[in-house]
């Protein structure tokens, strides 16, 4: 194949990827929300100019020269009338950055215009990711994301430091940004996500005190703290709302996801538990439910995860995983909540926020004991005698 017959294949065959319609999942049904068939997001979303140089004079046999490896865990918003992603594009040199990507539906016909290009203060960063998007009650749209670096007191070359970034901006073109999240009484930061309303005349923040890179340690679950600034966001003390808990899906962390969502009942949060196993940390999505007045204070949290890795989502760069740090509820009272998989690619559930309200409310809370949790199964086998 010549050179001109490669890029117009290549080009048709993106095209076909971007224009094709997304369907729902007939094979999965709970009750509760529905999968669709095919990833909102993935590589070969990426645009192709992006990824070739396409001067025949240069790259003779139209080679890939900034390949792309994974797209995934991405923050989501909705305005005027479009839904905008801003993804994690992870390059094959292991390099992430914030791609934006709009669509009209929310499942499908996503296409990326733009790397957002973020302010280059913080000179010892060596990567970003994981944005959360925040349309904020004072009028700007915050990203708050994983800020990573070298940890240059440890000898060992792969130890890191995370922190919370965040930049704002008013049309996901240009963006500021900000002085890196402090926590006095923690360590680390990841997975932060800034609450879309104040609190007492402050910003809010939803965070994940950790001891270290990778592991929490001392720290108990999602935080929850106060800052007089956003430019200069400082927090002194973390009120411990999602806790975590011994042989749960949360034993190992639990993190903030998406922004949380304003109900009649209370603020919807969809976050993620891990846990370990023989195999490796397992991510899923779980939910709960804090209290309008005090967005701090749990009000439900069914037991048990929410969205799980099935069939093709368990592979990927990192298996068995599921996470996600963006949704989108909608005028008429559909949620969408995007989630990657096992690091790889992005994918889209829907609900409704009724749905998930009654879901929060009404499923029974983990019982932390397997002498329980029999009982709460049988009580349910014994209610349904009478219909069945």
């Amino acid at each position: 194949m010549d050179y001109n017959d490669r890029v117009w294949t290549e080009k048709e065959r993106q095209e076909r990827l971007l224009s094709r319609k997304n369907t729902i999942d007939d094979s999965f049904y709970n009750g509760i929300f529905r999968r669709y068939t095919y990833p909102v997001l993935t590589r070969d979303h990426v645009p192709l100019s992006w990824r070739y140089d396409f001067s025949r004079e240069r790259n003779p046999y139209f080679m890939e020269r900034l390949g792309v490896n994974a797209v995934f865990n991405s923050g989501a918003l909705y305005r005027d009338g479009k839904y905008y992603l801003v993804a994690r594009v992870e390059g094959n040199d292991r390099k992430s950055f914030f791609a934006v990507a709009e669509s009209t539906s929310p499942v499908d016909g996503f296409r990326f215009t733009h790397p957002v290009v973020l302010p280059d203060t913080c000179p010892d960063e060596t990567n970003v990711y994981d944005m959360r998007l925040t349309q904020h009650q004072d009028g700007w749209i915050y990203g708050v994301f994983c800020s990573e670096r070298h940890d240059d007191s440890s000898p060992d070359i792969s130890q890191a430091v995370a922190s919370a970034g965040i930049v704002r901006t008013k049309d996901l073109q240009t963006w500021e940004r900000l002085d890196n999240l402090v926590t006095l009484r923690s360590p680390q930061q990841r997975n932060v996500c800034l609450f879309p309303e104040f609190v007492d005349g402050k910003y809010a923040f939803f965070t994940r005190p950790m001891d270290s890179f990778i592991e929490t340690g001392s720290g108990g679950g999602i935080g929850f703290g106060l800052s007089e600034s956003i430019e200069h966001a400082v927090i002194d003390n973390e009120i411990i709302t999602s806790r975590r808990r011994y042989h749960t899906i949360t034993e190992s962390k639990n993190g903030a996801g998406a922004v949380p969502i304003k109900t009649e009942k209370g603020w919807l949060h969809i976050a993620h538990g891990v846990r370990n196993t023989a195999a490796g940390l397992r991510y899923v999505i779980y939910v709960f439910v804090t209290a309008l007045d005090k967005p701090w204070h749990v009000i439900a949290e069914p037991g048990g995860l929410l969205i799980g890795p099935r069939g093709h989502e368990r592979s990927g760069d990192v298996d068995n995983v599921v996470f996600t740090n963006g949704a989108i509820d909608t005028p008429d009272g559909h949620l969408f909540i995007y989630y990657a998989s096992s690091d790889t690619r992005l994918h889209v559930a829907e609900t409704t926020v009724d749905r998930m309200l009654d879901y929060a409310f009404n499923t029974p809370s983990d019982s932390l004991r397997s002498a329980e949790a029999v009982k709460q199964r049988l009580s349910l086998i014994e209610a349904n005698k009478a219909f069945i």
